[in-house]
């Protein structure tokens, strides 16, 4: 078990996550940021020690190494050259003396049509070469993401996405995929594996906006947002519309299911928690 690890993307929605559920553990964590502004937010999470650098930047990255012999790391999305930065994380990991990687990859890395998607596949090339003991977590789209359009949708009544509402998803609460990522430094069951992330249940938008209805109270309508109309900084995401629109993305909660030895969070749940935090019901 790491004395220390250090995460990545610490004072994020996301791996903010996971910083406490490495406390929770008794292990001592250095969160990796970007800004000085971004290290409170850490600590806040619960990290010890905050270490400033950049993905791009091979120094900063060996500086917050010293003294670490674990890795918890996820990319910011749509990261320009991500293959090539997260390819360079593991190298520097690898040259750092560190003995446990953790990443949170994405499920499917194989789609070579969503550069999302895609760009994660050399990353995990990198780790089997590496010699040091990995796990690949690859969760499924994150209940976290309706935090965003929450306030809006409560507003309007709406719950609109630029795909089809008829496709159906995977979803996975990021709390979940935090416990997975502590188990694997805590633990040694999970060594070496690859694991596929998923609460129960492949909802489409109609789906989705029942569960939010209920948790409010009142209707909420699911449309689709014409992705024509959102202009020049929507378009590195069109190839990932477009597959939503007529394939979805669907994975297994068989084995989020047997490393946490419970049910996976659901979505309904999330959503009373959304709606009882912010005092909509």
């Amino acid at each position: 078990m790491p004395h220390t690890v250090l995460a990545f993307g610490a004072s994020g929605k996301f791996a903010g996550h996971v910083v406490p559920a490495l406390k929770a553990r008794g292990l001592r964590v250095r969160g990796f940021v970007r800004e000085d502004k971004e290290a409170d937010t850490a600590r806040e999470h619960g990290a010890d020690e905050v270490a400033l650098g950049d993905l791009t930047d091979r120094q900063s990255i060996e500086r917050a190494l010293d003294g670490i012999d674990g890795v918890f790391y996820i990319a910011p999305a749509f990261m320009p050259q991500e293959a090539k930065v997260g390819r360079g994380v593991v190298e520097a990991c690898r040259a750092g003396g560190v003995k446990r990687f953790v990443f949170s990859s994405v499920i499917h890395p194989v789609l070579s049509g969503l550069s999302n998607h895609a760009a994660k596949a050399p990353v995990e090339e990198a780790l089997l070469d590496s010699g040091m003991t990995y796990v690949l977590l690859h969760p499924a789209l994150y209940f976290q993401n309706y935090r965003q359009s929450w306030r809006k949708v409560v507003e309007t009544g709406v719950l609109a996405e630029p795909w089809s509402a008829d496709t159906r998803f995977s979803r996975v609460d990021y709390r979940d995929v935090a416990e997975v990522a502590a188990i694997a430094f805590f633990e040694d069951r999970l060594d070496y594996g690859t694991f596929e992330l998923c609460s129960d249940g492949w909802l489409d938008r109609h789906d989705v906006a029942a569960l939010i209805g209920k948790a409010l109270g009142r209707e909420i309508r699911a449309e689709r947002i014409d992705p024509d109309t959102l202009g020049d900084d929507a378009k590195p995401m069109r190839p990932m519309f477009d597959h939503y629109e007529h394939v979805g993305l669907r994975g297994s909660p068989l084995i989020l299911r047997a490393i946490l030895g419970r049910e996976p969070r659901r979505l309904e749940a999330f959503f009373a928690e959304l709606a009882g935090d912010s005092g909509d019901r």
